[in-house]
């Protein structure tokens, strides 16, 4: 499991990622994707992936919820799930106020004549300007899958290729439909992969913390039943 200290030296390593690409990679990549990739529909099919995942998610806590009321606890893969949805629920309301407070615009013209840089040569951040037209970083889609992954591979760490396989499938995808600058999609896949990891450590924290409570009651009362 990761500690504070390698995050926020990978946290400064993404810092510097997303900066460098902001300053060097992404206007020339979003070229080349409007003028070469774009109109190929693998790259929006790809994007697909993770469409239906905040919809499982919240049917998914609500169902382990009612579970948990009727005092019932939960499988192994029931508890893995509970915490995939919890990472991405937690991940996807992070990612709001991030776009609200970065306000970048998009490469491409998409909805309601937002800004872009491929039509109107517009590029940069506008913290704090709101709207639809000024929330591409991060990518929400980059953190919707990273978030699930990086739960399952903590957990199931046998099948890793393929967690990777789809949190990569989904950033080449946003790329080469250009929905998304590289530097979006590095900053979501990042801010994904953090809220999995820190949801993990958070119930494995919790879990030593009842442990030892437990064990802590035990010895009081197996004290307290030896002096009687």
């Amino acid at each position: 499991m990761i500690d504070l200290k390698a995050w926020l030296i990978s946290l400064a390593a993404i810092a510097g990622a997303v900066a460098g690409s902001y300053i060097w990679i992404d206007r020339p990549l979003a070229l080349f994707s409007h003028s070469y990739l774009r109109d190929y529909w693998v790259f929006d099919r790809l994007t697909l992936i993770p469409e239906w995942f905040p919809l499982i998610a919240v049917l998914l806590l609500v169902a382990f919820g009612a579970r948990a009321l009727t005092g019932r606890s939960l499988s192994t893969p029931g508890r893995v799930a509970a915490l995939g949805s919890i990472s991405l629920i937690a991940a996807r309301a992070i990612k709001d106020q991030l776009k609200f407070a970065f306000g970048r615009t998009w490469p491409e013209t998409w909805a309601h004549d937002n800004p872009s840089f491929i039509r109107d040569g517009i590029y940069g951040f506008h913290p704090f300007h709101g709207g639809a037209g000024f929330d591409a970083f991060p990518s929400g889609h980059a953190t919707a899958i990273c978030a699930v992954m990086s739960v399952l591979w903590l957990c199931y760490p046998k099948l890793r290729a393929l967690y990777a396989l789809c949190a990569v499938a989904v950033s080449i995808g946003l790329i080469g439909a250009n929905y998304h600058f590289l530097g979006d999609v590095i900053a979501g896949c990042f801010l994904g992969a953090s809220a999995g990891v820190m949801t993990v450590a958070l119930a494995e924290s919790n879990g030593r913390s009842m442990s030892q409570k437990m064990t802590r009651s035990r010895g009081s009362w197996i004290a307290s039943d030896s002096e009687s």
